[in-house]
């Protein structure tokens, strides 16, 4: 992929889940009410006690996934804001070729260390750091308006199907059937961003693989929720975090490609 744009960037597939162990700890009433607010259940078929114990393990992982967006705000904005380190970052084909290979590197070192602090945390910030630097280039490299554009879209499709995940989880609605369906279009999807490098794509067809790659990861942001909801341990806040960083990141580059090949198609 050393040849290709960093806005084309090869999809990273969350990683898999175990179902959580039922939790046999008995929790006061008052904590319940302190923890859960309303009293109200994330899913039907666990005790209040539980509910509580997985309300804190989902507001620790937003946490994290709240730092992980914020760095790559951050470092993003730094490479828009500074020509020289754009340039440096997109005329280095060595460099380019490291920042879209150490993040599958990265993985190997994360999952390993996922329960161990301080391990865990260290490769979490250069797996979110090598990342943001490939979503900063894409940002320089595109219209200000259209970076614009891709982030509100972003963030009201995660804002609006997060609410739905929650929602439907406490009607007894559940998402595990997208796995299979969602993994072979991630499948799917990342042998074409292979061929495009010997095949490239016009401005329609590369408009319309943005939409499917957005539609896609718009499903793995409601099959991880779920995941983080009903399925995940609660010492998988790492893996858990970073599975929705990776959706969100991978929707945004979809929207971003898609508009961008909008524009340039009229």
């Amino acid at each position: 992929m050393a040849s290709a744009s960093a806005s084309e960037m090869q999809p990273l597939a969350p990683a898999g889940y175990r179902r959580a162990p039922e939790m046999k700890e008995k929790v006061d009433a008052s904590a319940v009410d302190l923890e859960a607010g309303t009293g109200e259940t994330l899913y039907p078929g666990i005790s209040r006690g539980e509910s509580a114990l997985r309300w804190g393990f989902v507001r620790k992982v937003y946490g994290i996934l709240a730092a992980q967006l914020l760095l790559t705000t951050a470092v993003s904005a730094a490479t828009v804001l500074h020509p020289t380190l754009n340039a440096t970052l997109s005329d280095s084909a060595g460099l380019a070729l490291v920042l879209a290979v150490l993040p599958f590197i990265l993985m190997i070192p994360l999952y390993h260390y996922q329960h161990k602090h301080p391990h865990n945390f260290v490769f979490l910030g250069l797996f979110t750091l090598c990342l943001s630097f490939s979503i900063g280039v894409a940002c320089a490299n595109t219209q200000g308006k259209i970076v614009l554009e891709a982030l509100v879209l972003t963030a009201g499709v995660v804002a609006s199907l997060t609410a739905y995940a929650f929602w439907a989880s406490k009607k007894g609605k559940e998402f595990g059937y997208l796995g299979p369906i969602l993994s072979s279009a991630l499948t799917i999807l990342v042998l074409t961003s292979f061929l495009q490098i010997f095949f490239p794509l016009g401005p329609v067809s590369h408009a319309l693989f943005g939409g499917l790659g957005a539609l896609v990861f718009s499903g793995f942001i409601l099959y991880d929720t779920e995941n983080l909801i009903r399925r995940h341990t609660y010492d998988e806040y790492i893996w858990a975090s970073v599975g929705l960083y990776l959706d969100i990141l991978n929707l945004f580059l979809s929207i971003l490609n898609m508009l961008r090949s909008m524009q340039s198609d009229n």
